[in-house]
């Protein structure tokens, strides 16, 4: 682009360089043919001279060694002509007058409709601008011819023509040579973020890329990247942990299965009761199990997108009954009471059901779970503005200040002591609000703690309603 640019420019100057030449050596022909009318016209008021004698006196008296002059009469006769330019003899031969009035023909002809006229003559190895004026004057009419060779303006141009021929490709060879110690500059941040990049895996993921200038666009790039970088690391981080949960958390019922399947295969013979107790062991162990890993496979499917909830009407007060109904001998053998404050009217929702459902009971699991034998869990579900509010209250020993900003977390348990039995629909891993808050989330929704302290805890969960009650 710059080579064409400076091409584009070189043809214009130059074109521009010689129109200039041409109308320099035009206008200085017209100037010098004035003057030699001017000339004549004063040589012929004198009355003791004839037109041809004061044509012969203007021609001696012509002092422009570059250029001929050539005067004519009206009937084409030359009746005075100066010498040829000094520096157009030699090698540059100037014609002889006789052949350079006949290659004037047209010129002459043209002045004489015109009053003046202009013309190359043709045939001439560096060729010969003529100008040529019609004039009366006290003498008679007069034709005056003025040549100059154009030797002196191609010599000009061709200067030119060299200069450009240097000056163009130099231009380009510093251009270029600048461009690249101004790109290898540039691009120096550009090389630096592409090898510590190049550095950065999985097991470094804490690195960041170098922000020389935050403002630049090329600060911005490194910012974006340390940004994406920042939410890889936090996405590693939690797939690392997740998948250390997740460990830990199979390996206590895997263990005890195999544990318990070891004492009933060591001894030969056993009683029916005590095969009867080891089954039940594992039967419950197996079900724990089943249940930790529908909650794995679940947010792991949340995690990738893929999970599709089946969006329904429903009333959300049967769900919440059914919920209820589902409990009550888990309470009842805990020795809980159980409340619940039913709204007015029917609430009709539009939702995943089977989410809610298990959003619902993941409350309830954890607030049986952490109400000693003869408290209560209240549950509420009510109308508030345009969304419903459903409140789950136990009467435990509150959550630990430095417990609450974690208790959403996945396999986070604020009492690490208490059993994992998860009855109520849980797995006792410490999956069941990170679930729920994901269902309510899901559907616009969200969890919150209303209040917890000594006297107990309240989970509130807000959900808009896609579909008008």
């Amino acid at each position: 682009m710059l080579a064409l640019a400076l091409i584009i420019f070189a043809a214009v100057t130059y074109t521009y360089l010689a129109r200039a030449a041409r109308g320099r050596t035009d206008q200085s022909l017209a100037d010098t043919a004035n003057s030699v009318v001017l000339s004549l016209n004063a040589e012929t008021e004198d009355e003791n001279q004839s037109g041809d004698e004061a044509a012969a006196e203007v021609a001696r008296s012509f002092q422009f060694d570059d250029r001929q002059a050539i005067i004519l009469d009206d009937s084409g006769r030359v009746i005075a002509a100066t010498e040829p330019p000094a520096n157009a003899r030699g090698k540059h031969a100037w014609p002889p007058t006789a052949a350079l009035l006949q290659s004037t023909g047209g010129l002459l002809a043209a002045s004489g409709r015109a009053g003046r006229a202009y013309a190359t003559l043709p045939d001439q190895r560096e060729g010969i601008r003529a100008y040529a004026a019609s004039v009366k004057g006290p003498g008679g009419a007069y034709t005056v011819v003025i040549a100059q060779s154009l030797h002196g303006q191609d010599e000009e141009l061709e200067q030119a023509r060299h200069a450009f021929y240097v000056a163009v490709p130099f231009a380009l060879v510093c251009a270029s040579l600048g461009g690249y110690f101004l790109a290898r500059k540039s691009f120096a941040p550009v090389a630096a973020m592409g090898a510590r990049a190049a550095r950065i895996g999985a097991a470094n993921l804490g690195e960041r890329l170098p922000v020389v200038n935050e403002r630049s666009e090329l600060g911005q790039l490194a910012q974006t990247f340390n940004e994406l970088l920042a939410r890889l690391d936090v996405s590693f981080e939690q797939q690392r942990r997740f998948m250390a949960d997740a460990s830990h958390e199979l390996r206590t019922p895997v263990a005890i299965v195999c544990g318990e399947s070891e004492v009933a295969l060591s001894q030969a013979v056993r009683s029916a009761e005590e095969y009867r107790e080891s089954l039940s062991i594992l039967h419950d162990e197996g079900r724990r199990l089943t249940r930790i890993v529908e909650d794995l496979f679940l947010l792991a499917r949340a995690d990738a997108g893929q999970y599709r909830p089946c969006a329904a009407p429903f009333y959300l007060d049967e769900t919440v009954s059914e919920c209820l109904r589902a409990v009550r001998s888990l309470v009842t053998r805990r020795g809980i009471e159980l409340h619940y404050r039913q709204p007015e009217g029917e609430l009709l929702f539009r939702g995943d059901e089977g989410l809610i459902r298990r959003m619902v009971l993941n409350l309830l699991d954890n607030a049986i779970k952490y109400t000693p034998r003869g408290g209560q869990v209240s549950v509420g579900l009510e109308r508030a503005g345009a969304n419903y509010r459903l409140s789950v209250t136990d009467t435990g020993k509150g959550i630990a200040p430095e417990a609450q900003p974690h208790i959403f977390e996945r396999f986070y348990r604020a009492d690490k002591a208490r059993p994992r039995d998860g009855e109520a629909g849980g797995s006792g891993a410490g999956l069941g609000l990170a679930i729920a808050l994901w269902a309510a989330e899901m559907h616009g929704g969200r969890i919150a703690i209303e209040r917890t302290d000594q006297s107990g805890t309240t989970f509130v969960v807000s959900l808009p309603p896609s579909v008008g009650a």
